[in-house]
């Protein structure tokens, strides 16, 4: 695995974030009959927190970002996007660790929405998320602080 490191985001992270966003959307989008160039930025520019946000750097360089929102005493893991070319190299799942361990200090639950037919859902359900709702797009998943 490459070495990484999360730091805390910045209002200037806003642009590389959304550009990330809409390239490893685009194809569950598409997939789903729901690609709109202008709302895949919007809808997290309109969302964006940078105190609950780190950005995902390989060798120093931005690689991906990640949000855990809290929400009455339990987080929202949000707008984890990491560059199509570092996955399958356990990034990803360094970087859900690293966040659940935070949560299972803390004795929150943690959830999240994938899209439907996302591949990512096998890498949420390997970290213990289990399904909770879902609709025609998504799918809301939970996964309880561990004891």
């Amino acid at each position: 695995m490459a070495d990484w490191e999360l730091r805390p985001a910045s209002a200037a992270d806003l642009d590389p974030m959304l550009e990330l966003r809409a390239v490893v959307m685009r194809p569950d989008l598409e997939r789903l009959g729901r690609y709109d160039e202008h709302r895949v930025r919007q809808r997290m520019r309109e969302a964006y927190e940078p105190r609950h946000t780190w950005v995902i750097e390989v060798g120093g360089d931005f690689a991906g970002c990640v949000a855990l929102r809290p929400d009455a005493g339990s987080y929202w893991l949000e707008h984890f996007y990491l560059n199509p070319d570092l996955h399958g190299r356990g990034i990803g799942s360094a970087v859900v660790s690293r966040l659940l361990e935070q949560c299972d200090r803390e004795g929150v639950t943690v959830r999240l929405i994938v899209l439907r037919g996302s591949p990512a859902r096998r890498l949420y359900e390997r970290h213990g998320f289990a399904f909770e709702s879902e609709d025609e797009v998504d799918v809301v998943m939970i996964r309880p602080a561990a004891t």
